[in-house]
């Protein structure tokens, strides 16, 4: 039997650097965007408060949730960078994971709470005065297009950039619906139009938690990475590696969304080099599938019991 867990030092190392670099830059992107959140955070507290705006105090609590999680996901990006070790085989990459499931988790219980708060609102109308919701929610937008704009050139298929840059576009979309409520509230005096407005806000963060939440738990429970499948891997193989007679045992799962794993067994026809095979396999694998990571166990047909 042939077992190995080899990979081709040079693209590795490659790769290694590569990840290392992106993973610098984005733990940079969301340093700025949370120093910038938590600075104008007390700013909408203070401003929801004065104007008895609803619209802008959940903006305010969404930023204060951003804050919290930007700076988790910081810690995610941070911790991804260490090396494995002797308990940790694959060192603390999943770790991004993990912040990206915590903070779909905030966005979808903030979407609850401010649902909650307006349906209060809505059922006993208090006043609003729209001239400082009107001033705050501006400063606010500009400041959460900043923050967007800087998360927003990372990488997008990272679940932990990903689940940071829905917080802070929730932010974004929390910002408008305060100018557009305050425009209304001075132009009508029709108070309803700020908790109505929170409530689509809500929503929309809600989709986003629900996604960042969904993906990541899939990754978390170790299931089958989107774009692979066993039984496409085992007809594939089979049909195009002429020395793989069967291939058997398939288990695919990812470390982070981009890093996905395969195992499996495959039993060599008769006369067939076990090493060429096993090598087959895996150039097939990374070819085919984008699979860098895997191991193959390869058998001879009398082998088998």
């Amino acid at each position: 039997m042939a077992h190995t867990h080899s990979h081709g030092i040079g693209h590795h190392e490659h790769r290694h650097h590569h990840a290392v670099t992106e993973t610098a830059d984005a733990r940079k992107r969301v340093a700025i965007a949370a120093v910038l959140t938590f600075a104008f955070m007390g700013a909408e507290i203070i401003g929801g408060i004065i104007s008895g705006s609803l619209a802008l105090l959940a903006d305010a609590a969404h930023m204060l949730t951003d804050a919290g999680s930007l700076a988790l996901a910081w810690v995610g990006f941070r911790l991804a960078a260490r090396p494995a070790d002797g308990l940790r085989s694959f060192g603390f990459a999943r770790f991004k994971v993990l912040a990206a499931f915590v903070n779909g988790l905030a966005l979808l219980a903030l979407a609850v709470w401010i649902v909650w708060e307006a349906i209060h609102r809505l059922l006993e109308p208090q006043p609003i005065l729209g001239g400082i919701l009107l001033g705050v929610a501006i400063a606010g937008l500009v400041v959460n297009i900043i923050a967007f704009f800087i998360l927003h050139g990372g990488d997008h298929d990272d679940l932990n950039m990903r689940g940071a840059i829905w917080h802070v576009a929730g932010d974004l979309l929390g910002s408008v619906a305060a100018i557009v409520a305050a425009i209304l509230i001075l132009a009508t005096g029709w108070t309803p139009i700020d908790p109505i407005l929170s409530v689509v806000v809500a929503l929309i963060i809600a989709v986003g938690g629900w996604r960042v939440t969904r993906e990541s738990a899939h990754i978390l429970i170790e299931g089958v990475p989107s774009g692979l499948s066993p039984d496409d891997i085992k007809k594939d193989l089979e049909a195009n590696l002429e020395d793989a007679a069967r291939v058997t045992h398939i288990h695919a799962w990812a470390l982070t969304e981009q890093k996905p794993l395969v195992t499996l067994e495959v039993v060599a026809r008769d006369g067939a080099c076990l090493d060429t095979v096993r090598r087959a396999v895996k150039t097939r694998l990374q070819q085919q599938f984008g699979v860098s990571h895997a191991t193959v166990e390869v058998h001879k047909a009398p082998d088998l019991p």
